[in-house]
């Protein structure tokens, strides 16, 4: 795509961003934007502050995220003089889980690893939903197989709520041109080749050409790659 072609195209994107973001928070409020510090909860990060303030952020701290992550936090609530609502895991559950199978169980197994994930995201994620009407994420079609059937809207079921996905037909080409327009703050680690961010010891590099997401949980099998925060069985409108 040419520079002024992307130029047009991230210009109606973004306006159509921020209506679809203005009427969500009008529509379904309360509503909660979960934001991971990656890339494209940047740009959502930048646009809510900005423009639709009304709508919470808040962030999963599964304690194991890498310290360019919380620079990031930081440098992100100082530039938008925002407070990002964090929720941590149960402490109990990560201890019996740390006791049972050792701190890096969840290179054993998919099910050892996926019960590391609903300890440290999807049970949190639970409480940071309560009595939301609707959640909002940064999930493109783009990033990997496993949402390659992506839609803008869809029911949740498993939180019995909209969830949102606005960014669902964007490229990592215009998330970037966004980015560099407007000077928005990002985690340091995409400069080393991680397109894909999560937690410390399940988020590697990759190499040229390889999968935006092939660093995430490297040593299981692509289709098994999400950590149950968003399941495919959930009703698209």
């Amino acid at each position: 795509m040419s520079e002024a072609a992307l130029e047009k195209t991230l210009e109606q994107k973004i306006e159509t961003l921020i209506n679809s973001l203005s009427d969500i928070a009008r529509e379904y409020a309360p509503v909660s934007f979960a934001n991971s510090f990656g890339a494209e909860d940047m740009v959502l990060m930048d646009i809510i502050c900005r423009r639709v303030p009304s709508i919470e952020i808040f962030s999963l701290d599964t304690g194991r995220l890498p310290a360019e992550t919380y620079e990031l936090m930081q440098a992100a609530e100082r530039r938008y003089q925002a407070r990002v609502k964090a929720y941590f895991p149960d402490y109990h559950s990560v201890e019996d889980y740390v006791t049972q199978h050792g701190p890096n169980a969840f290179y054993d197994s998919v099910e050892l690893r996926k019960r590391c994930c609903y300890i440290r995201k999807v049970e949190p994620l639970k409480r940071a939903l309560h009595g939301k009407k609707a959640w909002i994420t940064g999930l493109r079609r783009e990033q990997s197989q496993t949402r390659d059937g992506l839609q803008y809207s869809q029911w949740d079921e498993g939180n019995q709520l909209q969830k949102f996905n606005p960014l669902h037909d964007w490229t990592t080409e215009e998330v970037w041109a966004y980015i560099r327009h407007f000077d928005v703050p990002y985690n340091s680690l995409h400069d080393k080749h991680y397109p894909s961010i999560g937690c410390a010891p399940c988020t590697r590099a990759i190499a040229v050409g390889e999968d935006i997401r092939a660093g995430r949980w490297w040593w299981e099998n692509p289709e098994s790659k999400e950590c149950g925060l968003h399941i495919r069985k959930a009703v698209n409108n």
